[in-house]
C-alpha cells in the first residue's frame, strides 16, 4: 500500500489546523479570504469518485461540517466549495467564506491579486474560532 504524502504545493501554501476522520484541515496562507482546505488522507487520489464509497460519504460530511463552522465563525454572505485540482492534482476541497465587498467580490478567488500573509495574532485568533465551531 502506498503511503499518503501531501502535495508540496499544498504543504507550502497552507497550514495544518487539525486532522478530521478522513481529511487534514488546512488554512490557506492568504488572509484576504477565510479559506480552508480539506485534504483526504488517501494516496494517489485525484478525483472524488476515486475514493471508496464510504470515504466519499465521509468527505461530504467533513466538507459540510467545515462549511457550517466557517459560516458560523465568519458570518459570511456565501460559502464557496470547490474541488478543482487543475494545478494541484491531489484531491483537495476548498471551503471559502465570501462576503460582499471582499477582495474580488463576487468574482472567483483564484488568480486575483497576490496572496497576503496572515498576521500571526490574527491567524491564531481565526484558527481558535474555527476549531471552537467544529
Amino acid at each position: 500500500m502506498t503511503a499518503f504524502d501531501l502535495d508540496p504545493r499544498l504543504s507550502r501554501d497552507t497550514t495544518l489546523l487539525t486532522f478530521l476522520g478522513l481529511s487534514q484541515l488546512r488554512l490557506m496562507n492568504d488572509r484576504r479570504w477565510p479559506w480552508l482546505i480539506l485534504v483526504p488522507q488517501r494516496p494517489d487520489i485525484t478525483e472524488m469518485f476515486d475514493l471508496a464509497p464510504l470515504d466519499q460519504a465521509l468527505l461530504t460530511f467533513e466538507t459540510n461540517l467545515v462549511a457550517g463552522a466557517l459560516k458560523n465563525a465568519t458570518g459570511a454572505t456565501k460559502i464557496n466549495i470547490a474541488a478543482i485540482g487543475n494545478i494541484v492534482r491531489q484531491l483537495h476541497v476548498h471551503v471559502i467564506a465570501r462576503s460582499e465587498g471582499d477582495a474580488n467580490w463576487p468574482g472567483p478567488v483564484w488568480g486575483h491579486g497576490r496572496a497576503e500573509a496572515w498576521d500571526e495574532d490574527e491567524r491564531r485568533t481565526f484558527v481558535a474560532r474555527i476549531l471552537e465551531k467544529l
